[in-house]
């Protein structure tokens, strides 16, 4: 198994990585500074480095100066990540020992593929698990984040219920944009997941009545459907704001990192 080390100080940017690269078959293990990732580079000999550039202690340039001075190391690559790119920020990093960069936030579409081009090998398949299916026993999760789906077809719903909450994301389902409407009343959500044709409604005009409400502007907004006429409509609906338009039939694994990479950039704004 190809074993990656992720050197990051944010939990969720960390889940998020750890989830998508598991998703795929890839080993991780996790440090939280520089110090730490540096130790355990030492120890673990990893295939590849991804590396945050803002860390506690040293920064992310450091721990690649001081990689990079390792012969069992310097031939391992070693890519940085950073939500704060500026001018100037790949020609740095690639002069500190950098093999790559990637900017966050990260898109699960072509993250794998990135990482995969690094360790000069095809991009994975997701691994098969099931996950509709949670072990007959198996301990309920703590709830980190909350999703209001609103969706006229309860197969649906009751699919994205079996997906997230064995991952510590409530589901709470509405059929009518009324009864989404009251729902946010009484609580804000983490995260909110709409169908595109509900019927005689329009997951369109949630989206707008959504964006009206100030408190609610930097809770991500995802389309699911499996009725898109157009991809006109997709176009429209991102270009009007909203984080994701994902088509339905998805992959259990590219749905769920999908709806994380949500999580992560909601937690950050």
């Amino acid at each position: 198994m190809t074993h990656i080390l992720v050197i990051e100080d944010n939990p969720a940017n960390m889940e998020l990585v750890r989830y998508v690269l598991e998703a795929f078959g890839y080993g991780v293990s996790a440090a939280v500074d520089g110090e730490s990732g540096i130790e355990l580079a030492r120890a673990e000999r990893p295939d590849l480095v991804i590396c945050d550039l803002q860390l506690p202690g040293i920064d992310g340039i450091e721990v690649a100066r001081r990689l990079k001075t390792l012969p069992a190391l310097a031939g391992v690559p070693l890519i940085a990540v950073t939500a704060y790119a500026m001018v100037g920020d790949r020609e740095r990093v690639l002069a500190a020992g950098f093999d790559g960069y990637i900017s966050k936030p990260l898109d699960p579409q072509t993250f794998v593929p990135q990482i995969a081009g690094f360790l000069k090998s095809p991009a994975p398949a997701p691994a098969q698990r099931d996950i509709t299916d949670a072990p007959a026993g198996a301990p309920i999760p703590e709830v980190r984040a909350r999703a209001l789906v609103l969706d006229d077809t309860r197969e649906n719903a009751e699919l994205l219920r079996s997906l997230l909450e064995p991952y510590g994301i409530a589901v709470e389902w509405v059929e009518k944009i009324k009864d989404a409407l009251a729902n946010l009343e009484r609580r804000t959500p983490d995260l909110i997941i709409s169908d595109l044709h509900l019927g005689k409604e329009h997951g369109e005009d949630f989206f707008a009545a959504v964006k009206l409400r100030p408190e609610l502007k930097r809770v991500p907004f995802v389309f699911i459907s499996s009725t898109a006429r157009s991809d006109a409509e997709r176009r429209n609906a991102l270009a009007a704001g909203a984080d994701r338009f994902i088509l339905r039939p998805i992959d259990n694994a590219r749905l769920l990192a999908e709806i994380e990479t949500c999580l992560a950039v909601g937690k950050e704004s």
